[in-house]
């Protein structure tokens, strides 16, 4: 399996007077090496962009993965990748899956606009939906629930994948939320290139549900941090395009129009 990367870059946020908290919990990185340290966490998958690069996703049903709206398109054109080259490698760990499934469609949120100069404003509408060609039902893979917005100070946790580690998923169980601006969550998570679209999780009436996606690496007064979107209003949106996309007629003629990218993150 070529080795795939996501293409980031810095966001730097210039917030004078922004004082960063600081968390001496904060926990590591632990890569999930083997079956057992990866049990319970198979529902988090490398998304492989064609040749071009690879973000990460999370099933949420049998057959949708949510993942970062900007992991759809192609960094230097603005086009949208053809769902048809992507591919969710879920469990993805040292050469194998626990499942390989393609996509059929692939759903940004619709405020979300790729291209032109890239600012923070869009990191409130970096989440996508994709629709697998074949629902995943297999007692490994559990598809994780959603959850509105964390608090300020909440304690979270992020599966990813990265540019280091496209090989076996990394697990942080322990970071923070720092703040909350501009739509979007200022996180203490560890994410490098390829992190797009990582699940950020959060302890809900006893159970680990998805409250937000990572959009960027970014950093503030100095310290690195990530910015994550949150998903209280975007995943219904979604869900309820994407049903409506399932039931509309489709056009006489339908083109479909290829392009290819890796996940991008912002630099002013």
């Amino acid at each position: 399996m070529r080795h795939f990367h996501a293409m980031v870059a810095m966001l730097a946020l210039a917030l004078s007077g922004f004082a960063v908290p600081g968390f001496a919990q904060d926990g590591g990185l632990k890569g999930l090496q083997t079956g057992n340290d990866s049990r319970g966490w198979d529902s988090v998958g490398r998304l492989n962009l064609g040749d071009r690069g690879f973000c990460t996703g999370a099933l949420i049903a049998e057959d949708l993965v949510l993942t970062a709206a900007h992991c759809l398109f192609d960094k230097e054109t603005g086009a949208r990748i053809d769902p048809a080259t992507i591919e969710f490698l879920a469990g993805w760990r040292n050469g194998r899956a626990a499942a390989y499934r393609g996509v059929t469609k692939a759903l940004a949120h619709p405020e979300y606009v790729y291209g032109g100069h890239e600012n923070i404003d869009r990191v409130q509408f970096d989440v996508a939906l994709l629709k697998l060609d074949q629902p995943i039902r297999l007692p490994s893979i559990r598809p994780f629930s959603t959850a509105g917005r964390p608090a300020t100070g909440d304690q979270v946790e992020v599966v990813s994948y990265a540019q280091d580690r496209s090989e076996v998923p990394s697990l942080q169980q322990l970071c923070h939320v720092l703040d909350q601006r501009q739509g979007m969550l200022v996180l203490s998570c560890d994410v490098d290139f390829g992190s797009s679209g990582a699940p950020v999780f959060s302890m809900r009436d006893g159970a680990l549900r998805i409250v937000s996606v990572v959009s960027a690496k970014a950093e503030m007064a100095g310290r690195k941090v990530s910015l994550g979107t949150p998903l209280t209003d975007p995943v219904p949106l979604l869900l309820a395009q994407m049903q409506d996309e399932g039931t509309r007629p489709l056009p006489g003629n339908v083109r479909v129009l290829s392009g290819g990218s890796g996940g991008k993150f912002i630099k002013p």
